[in-house]
């Protein structure tokens, strides 16, 4: 089997043509600051009151374009195996079962936005730590 590598500096002409609207971004470089805390709290509140995220939030701050495009409203984690025994155990399901999961963790994070939406799962349910964490952060007990 031959196989021959292309240069990292491929053309655009030589991109699929559904990558070539992500050109720019994948000439952009990722650059991390190292700042204090007061720093972060003060762009990150500015940020969730803009509505914007941390990045176009930085953009703004220097001066930049913000590039503005549909976005769909999501939150993401990363589920280590542990994870998945402990929330398998919390909900009942088998922790295996990453589907069925998933969908107790979107009831879990749309109960804790609106409470007094109850969700089909939590019937039955047991409370545990993690949901007293929870309640906590929404200043019930």
């Amino acid at each position: 089997m031959n196989v021959k590598l292309k240069s990292a500096k491929a053309e655009l002409s030589e991109l699929p043509a559904r990558w070539k609207s992500s050109a720019p971004a994948i000439k952009a470089v990722q650059v991390a600051f190292d700042v204090s805390e007061t720093v972060m709290e003060a762009v990150r509140k500015a940020a969730f009151q803009n509505n914007l995220s941390t990045s176009d939030q930085l953009r703004i701050i220097l001066g930049l374009d913000i590039v503005r495009q549909a976005k769909r409203p999501r939150l993401t984690m990363s589920l280590s195996s542990a994870d998945y025994q402990i929330l398998g155990k919390r909900f009942l399901v088998p922790p295996g079962d990453h589907l069925a999961i998933k969908e107790r963790v979107f009831a879990a994070l749309v109960e804790f936005a609106n409470p007094s939406a109850k969700s089909k799962s939590k019937k039955n349910e047991p409370r545990s730590t993690s949901d007293e964490k929870i309640n906590k952060t929404r200043g019930k007990r």
